[in-house]
């Protein structure tokens, strides 16, 4: 179940194996950022992102306890998607992570390539 219980080096191994990968990290920052999200507005806010690649990194995430999946009964069933506690404490995480990048690719993007 999940990366919870298995054997990791370092807490850094532990924390790349459970946010680790574009996909995840774009499905949290949509749910921290926009809130609450339906699988389809999930998939059309990633685009490149096949159904299944979805539903295989929203379980993990499921299963790690980083995202709460909420099922509605009615007809058509309508599943929501949501960060938990933990989920919600990993954004400033991505937020660093965002600025970083930002601020690597206005430094060395803008400086001429070295041979």
């Amino acid at each position: 179940m999940g990366h919870i219980h298995e054997t990791f080096n370092c807490e850094k191994e532990l924390t790349l194996a459970i946010i680790g990968g574009k996909w995840k990290m774009l499905i949290l920052w949509h749910l921290g950022k926009s809130g609450t999200k339906r699988f389809g507005e999930l998939k059309n806010l990633i685009p490149g992102i096949t159904q299944r690649m979805l539903v295989t990194q929203l379980r993990e995430l499921e299963e790690d306890l980083i995202v709460h999946r909420e099922v509605y009964p009615v007809v058509p069933p309508k599943v929501e998607y949501s960060l938990t506690k933990h989920g919600e404490s990993l954004m400033p995480i991505l937020d660093a992570m965002y600025e970083w990048g930002k601020q690597y690719m206005e430094t060395v993007g803008s400086q001429p390539e070295e041979l």
